[in-house]
């Protein structure tokens, strides 16, 4: 069961962690337990700050993405 809800957020979730570790060289596991704490301790507010960038780094792949199409055509 704890592994089909770890295999359903790594599939669905927005990439946030990822991105930040690659950008920043940090490992990805320190930035999910930093979203985890800090959303602890701040009563949620790192999670609504995660959501966010999930959606902005969801709209900028699908401007590079209609982007590459228009160059294709």
């Amino acid at each position: 069961m704890l592994q089909r809800i770890i295999t359903f957020f790594e599939r669905y979730s927005f990439g946030v962690c990822t991105y930040l570790g690659e950008r920043f060289n940090i490992s990805i596991s320190k930035i999910r337990l930093f979203f985890i704490y800090s959303s602890f301790l701040a009563v949620g507010f790192p999670l609504i700050v995660y959501f966010f960038a999930g959606i902005v780094l969801d709209f900028r792949n699908y401007i590079k993405r209609s982007r590459t199409r228009a160059v294709d055509m």
